[in-house]
């Protein structure tokens, strides 16, 4: 269930990656070269931007910001 409601959020990063949807926003403190989105209102997917690039990090509940 989460992995398909990954794979469509996933559509919608790719085509926007600041989809009102997604409630992307910047992380601080250690993870502050990284960016999280979310899936549900408990899954989110935490990358970073590298130049032109995106990189996917991780795909977890809250826990991942620790």
């Amino acid at each position: 269930m989460v992995q398909k409601k990954a794979e469509m959020r996933e559509l919608i990063f790719r085509k926007d990656p600041f989809d009102a949807r997604l409630k992307t926003h910047k992380l601080h403190g250690k993870l502050k070269n990284q960016w999280s989105f979310s899936i549900d209102q408990r899954y989110r997917i935490l990358f970073e931007f590298d130049k032109s690039d995106i990189i996917f990090l991780d795909i977890g509940d809250h826990a991942l910001y620790q």
